[in-house]
C-alpha cells in the first residue's frame, strides 16, 4: 500500500488517501457553543491541505458536560445548520469528514460549574493540578440509559448535518475510556468488574448508532492501546475490545494511547518513560491489524513523511497525523509535490508531567488559533505564553459557558 493511494471503507466509502487528520481539541466554539467563524476558516485550510480523512475535535453529545469551555455541543437541532455549513466546509476537496463525539466524564475542569459524573466516584490524580477536576458523582442505571441515547442522538444529527460519520472517542481518559478502567470503573454491577462488563456500555453504543444511521454512514472508535498506567486497561484488553468490535459494522478503530493521569498522547507515560519516537503506537497497532477486520488507523507524533509511509508499509490502514498538521495544514499536498517538511513544535521542559501536557495542548491549539484567524502558524511559540494565553481564554470562555448554561 502507499501512502496516496485509496482506502476503502466496510462501508464502501472511499478514502483518498491514508493520511488522516486527528482529532485536536480547539475550544472555539461560538456564544450558542455551535460551530464558529474560527472553526470554518481553520477547517477550510485542512481540507484544502490535501489530507483524505479529517476527524473533527471534540462535540459534546450533553451541554452539561464539557472537557473545555470553548467546546462545541450538538444535542439538539438548534445550530445546525451552523453544523451543514461545517459539514460543507471539511468535505470540499474529497476529504471524508468525521464528527468525534465525546463525553469528558470525571475530565470536566470545575470552571464550568457542573457536577462531573463517572462510573465510580473516582477522582483524576493530577498533583497539584488535580484541584482542577472536582471529584465525580458515580453514574446510576439511569445515567448510564442516558448518555446511551446522548451519543445516539448526536450521532444522528451528525448524519442529517451532512458529516460522512462519527468518531466515538473511547480514549485518552474521557467518559468511555473511564468505563474500560478498572482504575476508575470500581462498579460492581453489571456495568463493573469483569472486561465484559466494561465495554458495555461502549459496545452498546457503538449498536445503537449502527443501527439508527443509513449504511454508508461511518461508525468509527477510538480506543488506547493502554492506559500507561499499572493495573489500567492494557493492551490485551484493547485486543479483546476489537475483536468484540469486529461484528457490530465498526468502519475504522483509530488508536492512542494514555488520559490526563498519563498523557502518552503527547509523549510521555506515567511512570517517567518518554515516547520519544514518531508514531508512538505504532508496534501495538500492528498487533491489533491481525485480529481486526476493519482498517486500523494509528495516531500519535507522526511528522515526517518517511514515518508515515512506514506505518502503511507496516500494514496498518492509516497514518493519523494532528501537531504537524496544525503547524503545516497542506502537509499531504506538499508531500505528495515531493516536499519533505517535518513540522514540530518547540520542545516542552517542564517537571510536572500534568503542566507540561497542558503546555504541549496549548502550543498546538496556538497554531490553529493563527490558522482560524488566516495567519501563518508559529511553531517556535514558547510553551509558557502558549499556556498564559490560552489560561486567560479559558477563563473568559468558562464565563460565557456558564451565562449559556443559565441561560438554558
Amino acid at each position: 500500500m502507499a501512502l496516496f493511494s485509496k482506502l476503502v471503507l466496510p462501508n464502501g466509502n472511499e478514502i483518498k488517501n491514508r493520511i488522516g487528520k486527528g482529532a485536536m481539541e480547539e475550544n472555539m466554539a461560538d456564544s450558542d457553543q455551535g460551530p464558529s467563524d474560527q472553526l470554518y476558516r481553520l477547517y477550510d485550510s485542512w481540507a484544502k491541505g490535501g489530507t483524505g480523512l479529517i476527524i473533527s475535535g471534540n462535540v459534546m453529545v450533553d451541554g452539561r458536560a464539557m472537557t473545555g469551555p470553548g467546546g462545541v455541543v450538538l444535542e439538539n437541532d438548534r445550530n445546525l445548520e451552523k453544523f451543514r455549513r461545517w459539514a460543507d466546509i471539511g468535505t470540499q476537496n474529497g476529504a471524508q469528514f468525521w464528527m468525534q463525539i465525546n463525553h469528558p466524564g470525571r475530565q470536566m475542569p470545575g470552571s464550568l460549574g457542573q457536577q462531573a459524573i463517572a462510573p465510580s466516584a473516582v477522582g483524576l490524580d493530577l498533583g497539584a493540578q488535580s484541584g482542577r477536576f472536582p471529584p465525580p458523582r458515580a453514574m446510576t442505571p439511569e445515567d448510564i440509559a442516558d448518555i446511551k441515547e446522548c451519543f445516539t442522538n448526536t450521532a444522528l444529527l451528525a448524519e442529517t448535518a451532512g458529516f460522512s460519520g462519527v468518531q466515538i472517542h473511547a480514549a485518552h481518559g474521557y467518559l468511555l475510556s473511564q468505563f474500560l478502567s478498572p482504575l476508575v470503573n470500581k462498579r460492581e454491577d453489571e456495568w463493573g468488574g469483569a472486561l465484559e462488563n466494561r465495554a458495555r456500555l461502549l459496545l452498546d453504543i457503538v449498536k445503537s448508532i449502527r443501527a439508527a444511521v443509513r449504511p454508508d454512514f461511518a461508525v468509527t472508535v477510538k480506543i488506547n492501546s493502554a492506559d500507561f498506567q499499572r493495573g489500567g486497561f492494557s493492551e490485551d484488553d484493547a485486543r479483546q475490545v476489537v475483536e468484540w468490535l469486529n461484528p457490530l459494522g465498526v468502519d475504522l478503530i483509530e488508536l492512542s494511547g494514555g488520559s490526563y493521569e498519563a498523557p502518552a498522547m503527547m509523549g510521555t507515560a506515567r511512570d517517567d518513560r518518554t515516547l520519544a519516537r514518531e508514531a508512538y503506537f505504532l508496534e501495538f497497532a500492528t498487533e491489533i491489524r491481525k485480529v481486526a477486520n476493519m482498517p486500523i488507523m494509528v495516531t500519535g507524533g507522526i511528522r515526517r513523511i518517511e514515518v508515515a509511509n512506514a506505518v502503511i508499509e507496516s500494514g496498518v490502514d492509516m497514518a493519523g497525523i494532528a501537531t504537524a498538521i496544525a503547524i503545516c495544514p497542506d502537509l499531504p499536498n506538499r508531500w505528495q509535490a515531493g516536499e519533505t517538511p517535518a513540522p514540530a513544535l518547540k520542545p516542552i521542559q517542564m517537571k510536572d508531567k500534568a503542566l507540561a501536557s497542558a503546555a504541549q495542548m496549548s502550543s498546538v491549539r496556538f497554531q490553529m488559533k493563527k490558522l482560524s484567524r488566516g495567519k501563518r502558524p508559529n511553531p517556535n511559540v514558547w510553551p509558557l505564553y502558549a499556556l498564559v494565553t490560552s489560561e486567560l481564554e479559558a477563563k473568559s470562555r468558562a464565563k460565557q459557558y456558564r451565562n449559556w448554561i443559565a441561560r438554558r
